[in-house]
């Protein structure tokens, strides 16, 4: 997917939505993809967003970003039994995230962060604490509308240098771009630009605050939590052309609320170095503030987006997905005109679920009304508790 500047290209995906841990295999040589200098088809991008008041032109984006895609035992075994019943066998992992879809529909560029190595096919797969899962979960991800997805976390050398080859390549099959691992150093220094079907650039720039004390084989491997670096990659995105650039930042203490000195440290001097438009979270699996600094809106932790449930931490089965409205004023120049989230929680009864939990949302469809309000009341007390509604800070509400 990635060349010294890769633009991904989703217009072509727009053209044709409008036209109808396990033992470590070998490591392949560290190489380019055989992806590289051509822009893969994807599925379902934001053209949607074009036929909505959201967006329309090219002067205005829609971004949407989500928590960690955390998969676990329990989430295989439900894929398995919805395989048996879509006939997509072995393992379907759609029906477990099908209500994401509508939101991505009004997306011009969605990104998923993968938390997790992935195996082949055929296993072997394990959980906590050595990740090895399915890789159809990029799959059904690309299939229901995320366009590229973030690699880089304090799981991504669980199996080693094969098993981070294995899962930026799975991300690519499956469709979508890939930023936060390298397969060369080289390409470890470049920004990853992604182009949105009307035409706007927006770069990645993501990092993790470690690796569980584990040491990559090549230090360029992974992209980490070095503000200087980043700076520098964010810098280098808008010599290359990029309208907008986006940090994330994998960091975080676990199941807390708040975030922790370095989250709030970093993303002060990301927002000061004026080099992003843009920082979002997530790695602390639960649901943390949204705030504006200065002129940046920071949204430190978001959750999960797919995780096996805690009967004992409840914000373990909390995420939300957020959406920032960009537009570009007469100097050429971007911000973001509207800061939005949705919330959600996993489900498991009758069958693990991804449920939207909004009030506005038909959630008891997935989830029992009284659970579904008491998530929501949870994860919007987190969100809104560093002052970010004064600022104009709203819930994602589908028209």
């Amino acid at each position: 997917m990635k060349s010294p500047h890769i633009v991904l290209a989703l217009a072509a995906a727009a053209t044709l939505l409008l036209s109808g841990c396990i033992g470590q295999e070998t490591s392949e040589p560290a190489q380019q993809s055989p992806n590289t200098q051509s822009s893969p088809t994807l599925n379902a991008v934001g053209n949607s967003a074009a036929a909505t008041d959201d967006c329309g032109d090219a002067s205005c984006v829609s971004l949407t970003f989500t928590g960690d895609f955390l998969v676990h035992n329990l989430l295989w075994a439900q894929a398995s039994a919805d395989a048996r019943l879509t006939g997509q066998e072995p393992l379907d992992f759609e029906p477990m995230i099908a209500s994401q879809k509508p939101y991505l529909e009004t997306s011009d560029l969605a990104v998923c962060q993968m938390e997790t190595p992935v195996a082949t096919e055929t296993g072997p797969y394990s959980g906590y604490p050595s990740f090895n899962v399915p890789p159809q979960i990029l799959t059904a991800a690309a299939n229901i509308g995320w366009d590229a997805c973030m690699t880089a976390s304090n799981h991504s050398i669980d199996q080693g240098t094969a098993g981070l080859e294995r899962t930026y390549r799975a991300v690519e099959a499956a469709g979508m771009g890939v930023t936060g691992t390298n397969l060369s150093e080289d390409e470890s220094q470049q920004p990853d630009i992604f182009e949105s079907a009307n035409g706007v650039k927006i770069a990645v720039v993501t990092g993790t605050y470690g690796l569980n004390w584990q040491v990559p084989e090549h230090n360029w491997q992974v992209d980490m939590l070095d503000t200087k670096t980043m700076i520098a990659k964010a810098q280098r995105a808008r010599e290359k052309g990029a309208d907008i650039v986006v940090a994330n930042m994998h960091a975080g203490d676990e199941y807390v609320t708040e975030p922790n000195n370095q989250q709030v440290t970093v993303a002060r001097e990301l927002s000061d170095s004026e080099a992003f438009d843009l920082i979002v979270g997530q790695h602390a699996h639960t649901v943390q503030p949204i705030e504006k600094f200065g002129d940046t809106w920071v949204v430190y932790g978001m959750g999960n987006n797919v995780t096996e449930l805690s009967p004992s931490i409840v914000s373990n089965n909390e995420g939300i997905m957020v959406n920032a409205i960009m537009t570009r004023d007469d100097a050429g120049d971007w911000s973001v005109k509207t800061m939005r989230w949705a919330p959600s929680m996993m489900v498991d009864d009758p069958s693990y679920r991804y449920c939207i939990t909004s009030p506005s949302a038909a959630a008891s469809s997935c989830a029992a009304p009284a659970l579904a309000a008491d998530s929501y009341a949870r994860v919007k007390q987190a969100v809104e508790s560093r002052g970010g509604v004064a600022d104009g800070l709203q819930e994602w509400v589908l028209n």
